[in-house]
């Protein structure tokens, strides 16, 4: 049976985007706490997909991909020491994907989305939108 799809936006919701857009295939900042801790309970449910703006650049899924590998490797290294003997390379989840288009999805986790409820927002409540690491 197939998953329901869970779309993560990268940028503020996985990468912690603290130094902002530095480039498609640049990503300088760690990870939004709790990432991997919430990411091994949803891949149990949903097929994972990450997207961006990223996405659509030269360089920018495997650079995600690549930061993907880094830093899961170091939280599985945490939890489990001993894997330290067994991987000479960072690896980048299997249970990952990263579409170049924004995938049909169950449902979304994005910093930058505010949910339609069937009335439309208020234009200046649009024009004061912060994103939640800038509040």
């Amino acid at each position: 049976m197939n998953k329901p799809i869970l779309c993560l936006d990268f940028d503020g919701v996985c990468h912690s985007y603290t130094s902002g857009w530095q480039g498609a295939d640049n990503i300088p900042d760690k990870p939004v706490d709790g990432l991997f801790e919430f990411l091994e309970g949803a891949r149990e449910v949903f097929d994972i997909q990450i997207f961006s703006s990223r996405s659509g650049h030269h360089g920018g899924v495997g650079a995600m991909a690549n930061w993907f590998g880094k830093y899961y490797t170091e939280y599985l290294f945490s939890i489990k020491p001993e894997l330290r003997e067994t991987y000479s390379e960072f690896l980048c989840p299997e249970w990952l994907t990263f579409p170049y288009q924004k995938p049909a999805a169950f449902v979304s986790i994005d910093d930058r989305t505010i949910t339609f409820t069937g009335i439309w927002p208020d234009i200046e409540t649009l024009r004061n939108f912060k994103p939640w690491f800038k509040k």
